[in-house]
């Protein structure tokens, strides 16, 4: 065989196996202070004072490594080496003993572990003690088709004990390239990757997080690599490839915890870390290989892919008879859109929501009514499409889940799957897979960002941002004098935001209207009971919900004094943002517009003492304000308090200000009115 049908044979093996699953400068950091495997009664006097004090646990040093070696199958296997050393400092970090390594599977392939060794070492009476993981301790948990898990726990475990773990993982599977992440839950003082990148690989190295990450080549050397490629029933071909091999280091030192703050959507979109997806080849005197692709030929793979679209290209008769009748009367293609999809939110029960590929053919959903909700989207799209309604699927990422790359076609950022509908030049974003969404409306976990139409000839970027979204919320109470004594009774009637809504609708489906009522009552002194809880509209989800309850008032029998807080149960009693500063965006599922007003009698028997004064501030000039007015009017009192929110993302600069507001705006609504006791 001549070297460049070598290079042609090797090409052509890789690309099957491929396809088969489809800070600080640190040149100039030393080397890492930890040796593995030796811990001595000196290590023990390590802490996280000057990163953390309050820190349950610090990683002494995280160290990791990623090669290439040339393999008995014709191409390359990762070997990945990972080491880490961690002090437990508090009961509660016991947790980091905890270990859990995924793996990848596909067909006959898979990700190993193999060299695994666990050690705890403690500290008595001067010496140190070693207590090493059991075999036995290691278990494998499979979580899907493609993923398995190795996990364990350290034994002997101590506040003040230091627990170090080491093994060697390898890939059969070019695509999955170790990333990296510097950050974790527990402050680090040393965190090391390196990974030694031959020059014919491409990969594309992504960067995240708030931190400075730079990397440098510390050393670039000749290599050769030597494969074998299968013969069959022929002899087994051995052959040699050479290249320069590039050694990329990154270092992080004294690395903050990443800790979870009021409105984020995920702490992983900000932790510092470093990904790869592998692009092609560059073998020479061999054309390039690209193994990414771009969105039109991902889009035209998903729609191919009977995990996916394939089912779509379908004319599905079996869904003649059906659809005849769930559209029987509809006028245009809109109430046809209106009734299927109103058929299937209200036939099909939704088991899980974070799949993008299908756990059955649509048919067996349909036959089954119930289905992942790829399962369930994509059939309603097939259903709409049958009826010749312009619709696509729509691929995007949770909130939870992490934002996705617009550029690159990375279908593991994605985890979710919606429809939707192209009319008159308008576009309709549709789920079904929960009972009280309406239509043209999504659950407030898809606003995450861009998304991507899975279309073949335009596969566009959609954006499903927050910031076009507004919560609004209006609430009034008005509290007038009970028949008898000296006592009020509000009425309380709110009609919630629809996520707010949305909300209520799915806890009486699940326990009942009394569970509306019994959080209700949390928000209330125990001296007031509300009663007589009406909920209108509870299942129409095309239809504004409103709530409304009574709640008796009656003053401290004997007392000159009745302070009484207008607010009720309504309005913020602590501030959401506590954390004096933060380093990532504010992330709220949408911007706000609450309005709150009460009308109300003064308490027979009783004046007014103290009113709260009436204000108003902005927030950044014309990004929002909030209001309280107050006035007494005769024997009557008039209050209105009003927040508004012009957008849902804030920048991490605009944090304390955002805390501020939000300190006044409580402060403010715990005010009382103080009533004094009419003179004899």
């Amino acid at each position: 065989m001549t070297r460049q049908n070598r290079l042609r044979t090797l090409l052509l093996f890789t690309s099957i196996l491929t396809a088969a699953a489809y800070g600080q400068a640190p040149g100039k950091i030393g080397k890492m202070p930890v040796k593995f495997g030796k811990v001595t009664p000196e290590d023990f006097k390590v802490n996280a004072n000057n990163i953390d004090s309050g820190a349950d646990a610090v990683v002494v040093a995280d160290f990791g490594t990623t090669m290439f070696e040339g393999d008995a199958r014709g191409s390359f296997t990762l070997i990945f080496k990972h080491s880490r050393r961690v002090k437990i400092l508090k009961k509660q970090g016991f947790d980091a003993a905890t270990v859990t390594i995924p793996l990848y599977i596909s067909g006959q392939l898979a990700e190993k572990v193999e060299g695994l060794r666990a050690t705890t070492y403690n500290l008595e009476d001067g010496k140190v003690v070693e207590t090493k993981l059991d075999d036995k301790s290691i278990f494998t948990d499979k979580v899907s088709k493609h993923r398995i898990e190795k996990k364990f726990t350290l034994p002997a475990l101590k506040e003040g004990s230091i627990i170090e773990y080491t093994y060697t993982q390898t890939s059969p599977f070019l695509f999955q390239l170790q990333p990296w992440s510097f950050q974790g839950v527990y402050p680090c003082l040393w965190s090391e990757y390196q990974v030694d990148m031959p020059e014919f690989f491409d990969y594309v190295t992504l960067t995240h997080g708030f931190l400075q990450l730079n990397s440098s080549i510390t050393d670039t050397r000749h290599v050769n690599f030597n494969l074998t490629v299968p013969g069959g029933a022929d002899r087994d071909e051995h052959f040699t490839y050479d290249d320069d091999v590039n050694t990329r280091r990154w270092v992080l030192q004294n690395v903050p915890a990443m800790k979870e703050e009021a409105y984020t959507t995920t702490l992983y979109n900000y932790l510092s870390r470093v990904e790869f997806q592998f692009r092609g080849y560059r073998f020479r005197n061999v054309a390039p290989k690209d193994m990414m692709g771009n969105w039109v030929t991902t889009c035209d793979a998903l729609m191919k892919d009977n995990d996916f679209g394939a089912d779509l290209e379908k004319n599905n008769s079996w869904l003649d008879d059906s659809l005849r009748q769930i559209t029987k009367g509809a006028a245009n293609d809109r109430e046809k859109a209106i009734k299927i999809y109103s058929w299937v939110r209200d036939n099909f029960t939704c088991t899980s929501h974070h799949d993008v590929y299908l756990s059955n053919p649509i048919r067996t959903t349909f036959k089954n009514r119930n289905g992942n909700e790829a399962d369930i989207n994509m059939l309603l799209v097939a259903m709409l499409r049958h009826e010749k309604i312009d619709t696509d699927p729509v691929i995007l990422s949770t909130r939870s889940h992490g934002f996705s790359n617009e550029i690159y076609p990375l279908l593991a950022e994605f985890n979710y799957v919606i429809g939707v509908i192209k009319q008159d030049s308008t576009i309709t974003f549709l789920d079904a897979t929960e009972p009280w969404l309406a239509f043209g409306r999504l659950p407030e976990r898809c606003y995450n960002g861009s998304a991507r139409v899975v279309n073949r000839q335009i596969p566009a970027v959609v954006e499903l941002d927050p910031n076009a979204l507004t919560e609004s919320k209006i609430t009034m109470a008005i509290i007038v004098k009970a028949e008898k004594g000296s006592g009020l009774l509000a009425r309380v009637t709110s009609t919630p935001g629809f996520d707010e809504a949305c909300g209520v609708r799915e806890s009486v489906r699940a326990d009942g209207q009394q569970s509306v009522l019994k959080k209700i009552q949390t928000a209330y002194s125990a001296e007031m009971v509300p009663s007589n809880l009406e909920i209108d509209s509870l299942k129409q989800p095309e239809m504004p919900l409103q709530i409304a309850y009574d709640v008796a008032i009656n003053p401290e029998a004997g007392a000159d004094l009745f302070y009484f807080n207008p607010m009720l149960a309504e309005g913020y009693k602590t501030n959401p943002f506590k954390a004096a500063d933060r380093k990532y965006p504010v992330e709220m599922p949408y911007s706000m517009d609450e309005t709150y007003t009460v009308t109300m009698d003064i308490p027979e028997g009783y004046v007014i003492d103290e009113l709260p004064k009436s204000t108003k501030v902005t927030f950044n000039d014309d990004e929002g304000f909030f209001e309280y007015l107050i006035v007494k009017n005769g024997d009557n009192i008039q209050m209105r308090s009003r927040i508004k929110l012009k957008k849902a993302i804030f920048k991490p600069e605009d944090y304390a200000t955002l805390r501020d507001f939000f300190n006044f705006i409580v402060k403010k609504q715990s005010e009382q009115i103080v009533f004094k006791k009419k003179k004899a």
